[in-house]
């Protein structure tokens, strides 16, 4: 899409979604006592000291990938979500999967693409983990790596919507007979959603599926 080459429009889409990224994994990590979850290749012994936001701005700045990657690479953390549930992203493994997504999505979206060292270094890890963690994740997608026009849309489509609500300015604070009358609907419509059901037609049967949102 012409507007994602517009780098103000980047800038915005990367701080959008690494925000909305950071709330799942926060999520996440105050369930993982309920959750039953395993650990994987893609855990570090201990949360980077580097925000999402400042990890992702890095690896736009320096990956030099078209700018549809960010949006595949998006797609494809959350098939790898729905297809490994007992992986959820945290905040011990979203760094090490945000350098993969976006490695395996310009391999295959560009013509032309850095190898394995040069994300190894760009993420702050060495090339044998970025190997370890490419094979990983590729076996967690299935190697379902294709992305339509249709799906491609869909996911962008999502993100600018939020992105749009995000940036209205926030409503007055309502009046206390406005606050008494809506309080219950309001708690009861303000629990955090992880995720929003949406179609995909790249997949084996119709079933909707679950977008990797809040």
């Amino acid at each position: 899409m012409a507007e994602l080459e517009d780098p103000n429009v980047m800038q915005n889409l990367i701080t959008f979604l690494s925000s909305l990224i950071q709330k799942v994994a926060e999520s996440n990590d105050v369930n993982a006592g309920v959750q039953p979850r395993r650990i994987s290749v893609f855990h570090g012994l201990t949360r980077p000291t580097i925000s999402i936001q400042s990890y992702l701005h890095r690896i736009y700045k320096y990956a030099n990938c078209s700018p549809s990657c960010f949006i595949v690479a998006y797609v494809y953390l959350d098939r790898f979500a729905q297809r490994q549930p007992s992986l959820p992203v945290d905040s011990f493994n979203v760094h090490r999967l945000l350098i993969t997504s976006v490695m395996v999505a310009a391999k295959f979206m560009d013509d032309m693409y850095y190898n394995n060292a040069y994300y190894a270094k760009l993420g702050g890890i060495n090339t044998t983990e970025m190997n370890f963690l490419e094979v990983d994740f590729l076996f967690g997608l299935g190697f379902h790596l294709n992305v339509n026009p249709k799906t491609f849309h869909t996911y962008y489509s999502y993100l600018q919507s939020e992105m749009m609500v995000a940036l209205q300015p926030p409503p007055p604070p309502p009046t206390v007979a406005e606050s008494s009358m809506s309080g219950g609907l309001a708690r009861s419509t303000a629990t955090l959603k992880l995720h929003l059901c949406l179609n995909d037609e790249e997949s084996a049967t119709s079933r909707p599926k679950k977008q990797l949102a809040v």
